[in-house]
């Protein structure tokens, strides 16, 4: 069966160890044995709820190391998993479970949360869920990745290119190895973090460490005192530690990757200038995995790496494509404009240098952006404003922050359209400034204005107000 090598894996990997090493510290240390015992108990509660080779499990629950249990827990038992963010709303997590339909939902809560801190433990909460069916392809990990229609595309992956990943991860010697300890801030629903964090610790016996929040004092005093080898994370996370007044040494740092999206030259500089460490790169996507790395920093953004070993990439028309036997893409009809002979749009402008073979990343092709790590689709904003019944049109842009400017009917307010979107969307996806008016202006030929400066010039300030801040866009782990 497709899921045995990984049930191989992850037997083997949890054996490897001695029992009273130390496998990962938040507010407590976990042992390997521990980690052992913890997996063993939910495999077997998993066993009692029913599930079994072949079941389907949507996961979401709030980053812990029972999170984690969870995970090898049902890989273990031969299930396949269904990672959803914890940030999901309820609207957004129904939309996903309808268009997946697993068999169990695991829950450690409510959905919704705005921010997403580390815990040690969490609540289990296992519903059978009585539409659901079993799986009907080899995939033993689901994903989701925001489309070009504003809708989640779904993205599986077998126990073959996880491994895959991991090998090519495990070839690169600038990765943690046996006995480093590593904070890892990344979204552990996301393939950075999940893979080249988690299981490639895992793999190599390294230490992971994790952090309560992303205040600056908490990562820093963090790394400080764990006496952290290597810090994955996102450029929000790097932009923290670099502007932070009271800062401290790190003279035990040897290694800093960020991933998620390209680094900021001016937070690449100041990392380095401050704790004497360039901030390497780990670029990729959740369709393929890892793509191209520089974990030293040696080349400077917008540069990000060089393909790693066994992947296949070419720039087309200015956008970057990688090599794909396969189409990663589950339940969609409408594939054929990313993925096509072989080869996988990423939308990404991109050069290659045909010198060096390096690979640079310098922005969208479509209406993607990445907030803290974050990746966000403006359709999706833009569908949602659009389902409200006294909005007419809707035009969302990204400069700095999220931006809607919005038709609207029958005296609806900002504070009205912006209480309706934290019902379905996550509170990264939300803007943080609307302009109403009774129409939005369009160019000659009858389509919507898409420029922000034309847009604040000719739309009535005095029709609708900016509602209130709803938060930190960026300030969620």
């Amino acid at each position: 069966m497709e899921n045995a090598r990984l049930k191989g894996w992850i037997a083997d990997t949890l054996r490897r160890q001695p029992p009273d090493t130390v496998w990962a510290r938040a507010q407590s240390e976990v042992t390997w044995g521990t980690l052992r015992t913890k997996v063993a108990e939910l495999e077997r509660l998993f066993e009692i709820q029913g599930i079994r080779p072949g079941s389907t499990v949507a996961v979401q629950m709030v980053p812990s190391f029972t999170y984690l249990w969870t995970v090898l827990a049902l890989w273990s038992r031969g299930a396949q998993v269904i990672l959803m963010d914890p940030r999901l709303t309820r609207a957004e997590l129904d939309r996903l479970l309808n268009l997946c339909e697993p068999r169990f939902m695991i829950s450690s809560g409510s959905s919704g949360a705005v921010r997403v801190v580390f815990q040690d433990e969490c609540e289990v909460q296992v519903e059978v869920r009585r539409t659901g069916h079993i799986a009907g392809n080899p995939h033993v990990l689901l994903q989701f990745s925001s489309g070009s229609t504003g809708y989640p595309k779904v993205i599986g992956r077998t126990s073959q290119s996880l491994l895959a990943e991991l090998d090519a991860f495990d070839a690169l010697p600038e990765m943690p190895k046996a006995g480093e300890r590593v904070l890892l801030s990344n979204s552990l629903t996301h393939s950075f973090g999940l893979i080249g964090g988690f299981l490639h610790a895992l793999r190599v016996g390294a230490t992971l460490v994790f952090t309560p929040n992303a205040q600056p004092r908490t990562l820093l005093s963090t790394l400080v005192e764990s006496r952290a080898d290597v810090l994955f994370g996102v450029p929000f996370h790097f932009e923290l530690l670099s502007r932070i007044a009271d800062w401290s040494p790190l003279p035990d740092l040897r290694l800093a990757v960020s991933g998620g999206e390209v680094i900021h030259p001016e937070i690449y500089e100041r990392f380095h200038e401050r704790y004497g460490v360039r901030i390497g790169q780990a670029y990729g996507m959740t369709e393929t995995g890892i793509i191209a790395t520089d974990l030293t920093g040696r080349l400077a953004p917008p540069a990000v790496g060089h393909p790693v070993p066994g992947t296949e990439v070419r720039v087309r028309g200015g956008e970057l494509q990688v090599r794909a036997d396969v189409s990663p893409y589950l339940y969609v009809n409408d594939i054929a404009s990313r993925y096509m002979d072989g080869w996988l749009r990423t939308h990404d402008l991109a050069a290659l240098d045909p010198g060096t073979g390096a690979l640079s990343v310098h922005g969208r092709s479509d209406s993607l952006v990445v907030i803290g790590g974050l990746k966000v689709d403006l359709r999706e904003v833009e569908l949602a404003l659009a389902e409200h019944p006294g909005v007419t049109e809707a035009v969302v842009l990204f400069s700095g922050t999220i931006e809607a400017f919005v038709g609207v009917t029958g005296g609806v307010t900002a504070r009205e359209i912006q209480a309706w979107c934290r019902d379905r969307l996550s509170h990264f996806k939300i803007p943080r400034r609307f302009e109403l008016a009774p129409a939005i202006p369009r160019t000659s030929n009858g389509k919507l204005v898409r420029n922000r400066e034309l847009l604040m010039a000719r739309m009535n300030p005095s029709a609708g107000a900016a509602a209130a801040p709803t938060g930190l866009v960026g300030g969620v782990r």
